[in-house]
């Protein structure tokens, strides 16, 4: 089992109730509610920060020489390029992606 701590929490008396209506509803504990909310908050952090830092990774030029080869056959269905496509808007994107990271 893995290794627990205490932690004295003070919430909100709504927040606490509303949280206990929750964990009922879904058959589990106030603590096993609040310990999956905690690591649901934390995975999303670190999704976020992950795809934060790939997109500085990213190569703007390569991604253009990608698009634009051409290929012997058409796009599946769902899988053209948009209409409104722009990408100028996608290397801004990009570059704002960076310098947040650094």
């Amino acid at each position: 089992m893995a290794r627990t701590s205490n932690v004295a929490l003070r919430l909100l008396t709504s927040l606490k109730a509303e949280a206990e209506h929750v964990a009922k509803e879904e058959g589990t504990s106030l603590n096993q509610f609040i310990n999956i909310a905690v690591a649901e908050k934390l995975a999303a952090l670190r999704t976020a920060a992950y795809f934060q830092e790939r997109a500085a990774r990213a190569d703007p030029a390569a991604f253009e020489r990608i698009l634009a080869r051409s290929g012997n056959e058409l796009p599946r269905p769902g899988d053209e390029i948009p209409q409104d496509y722009d990408p100028d808007a996608v290397r801004r994107r990009l570059a704002k992606a960076k310098r947040k990271v650094t």
